[in-house]
């Protein structure tokens, strides 16, 4: 089940959607995609998140990278310099792969936009940018101990999900179903794509992230539901 586009034009221009998007291309194409395969690694190490940097407070060691264990306290980090606390920003616009920045952006694109007109221009970035930090909140409180980077723009895009769910749960979802196009109630699209995220553990996706970010952006649709959908009736 693929989603080609939903059935909810807006009467916006989603600039807010379209920037991020072109940043998040921007940054993999432009910055993650550059240099030899152990720059792009290191680069991540740099600027990603990484739970247990953020449950010490302090970068990973040299020895916490090597044997993949997280050791409070531990000498020589391997990034003498590194913001622990702004990298769980910074994460938000790094990506694994072609495929996973494509595949995000996609979801962002198809979702986002109704959300964007319904919080308006800054509620919108506001409520994914915290959102985003929410969700990888989630992530580092069920993972304390991960020695991983944790990168790519899934947790807020999660958030845009559970606010559409709450927002438009009638509206079609156009979505490849085998080869057939088949139109799919919001509230079921993504209600079947949050429970296939417990399905992804041992897969190296940060399903955590994912849920943590679509809770949030649906406890906060649903406790400004009628605010929200006056801006676009």
């Amino acid at each position: 089940m693929f989603p080609l586009r939903d059935v909810n034009p807006t009467r916006i221009t989603p600039w807010v959607t379209l920037l991020l998007i072109a940043i998040n291309l921007g940054i993999f194409f432009l910055v993650q995609q550059q240099g030899s395969i152990e720059a792009q690694q290191i680069l991540l190490y740099e600027r990603a998140a990484i739970a247990c940097e953020v449950t010490t407070g302090a970068p990973l060691s040299v020895e916490e990278i090597i044997r993949d264990v997280c050791t409070p306290g531990a000498q020589t980090p391997a990034v003498p310099n590194k913001n622990v606390f702004l990298a769980l920003f910074t994460s938000m616009f790094l990506h694994g792969g072609v495929a996973h920045v494509v595949f995000n952006m996609w979801f962002l694109w198809i979702f986002g936009n109704n959300v964007e007109e319904a919080f308006g221009h800054f509620g919108y970035l506001g409520i994914y940018l915290f959102g985003g930090l929410v969700a990888t909140a989630t992530f580092v409180m069920m993972n304390p101990a991960s020695t991983i980077p944790l990168v790519g723009a899934s947790g807020a895009i999660a958030v845009a999900l559970g606010s559409y769910a709450i927002l438009f749960p009638g509206h079609k979802v156009l979505s490849f179903v085998g080869w057939l196009v088949v139109p799919i109630p919001a509230a079921l699209f993504l209600g079947i794509w949050f429970v296939l995220q417990f399905g992804l553990g041992g897969t190296g996706t940060a399903w955590e992230a994912h849920v943590g970010g679509f809770f949030f952006g649906a406890a906060a649709s649903l406790l400004l539901r009628k605010r929200l959908l006056a801006r676009v009736a």
